[in-house]
């Protein structure tokens, strides 16, 4: 709610990037359809009419929520992997479905919008920038001898497909959110180890890496 004295011109320093915020939290509340322009704006201690300077619209306010998330979340998963200790390529994967398992109304948001066919330019740059820094991040493994010579796409997106579907099956309910840390890591390593037994007949027919 607005603090300032009644009679006394409104004053905000950013108001754009505040009612992205106030947004963001009604996206959080209540997912996609809670996001009004005037609930943003009353959040924000502002006239209704006092978006449409910054947005036309509920579609031009919902494009600039999910351009700020996809932005949390990536450097949300940023900071795990600076921050890890073991293998930086598992501490993404977790970091993942960390953020699904917290936000699930963002993930939700995000599936459509950056894991969908049609990007915003800006959600374009950044989704290709992350995808540079996540090749980036397996190659450099790969040197390391952390994790196995393979084509490094295939690899991500492998991983990608991974990390999403079990994101996605614990906000669905599918999976007990209470086991989620767990499972996580046990479907992480299963995935690092691999599925085919060592002496498997089509371990020999693998491309070489």
């Amino acid at each position: 709610m607005s603090t300032r004295a009644p009679g006394r011109p409104y004053h905000h320093g950013s108001l754009r990037e505040a009612l992205v915020a106030h947004a963001v939290g009604l996206l959080d509340e209540a997912g996609p359809d809670a996001v009004v322009v005037r609930e943003a704006a009353r959040r924000a201690g502002v006239a209704p009419s006092a978006p449409f300077r910054h947005f036309p619209g509920r579609a031009a306010l919902l494009t600039a929520v999910t351009e700020a998330v996809a932005v949390d979340f990536c450097d949300e998963l940023t900071r795990a992997v600076d921050a890890a200790d073991d293998v930086p390529f598992r501490a993404l994967g977790n970091a993942f479905v960390r953020y699904a398992l917290a936000h699930p109304h963002r993930f939700a948001l995000l599936r459509g919008a950056v894991f969908g066919a049609d990007r915003t330019p800006a959600l374009e740059e950044g989704h290709r920038a992350v995808t540079q820094r996540i090749t980036e991040l397996i190659m450099a493994g790969q040197e390391r001898g952390e994790l196995r010579k393979a084509d490094p796409e295939l690899t991500r997106i492998t991983a990608q497909a991974l990390v999403f579907g079990l994101s996605q099956m614990f906000v669905d309910g599918y999976l007990d959110t209470g086991r989620a840390e767990a499972l996580t890591g046990q479907v992480l390593d299963l995935f690092g180890l691999g599925v085919l037994a060592p002496d498997s007949d089509l371990r020999s027919n693998d491309a070489p890496g």
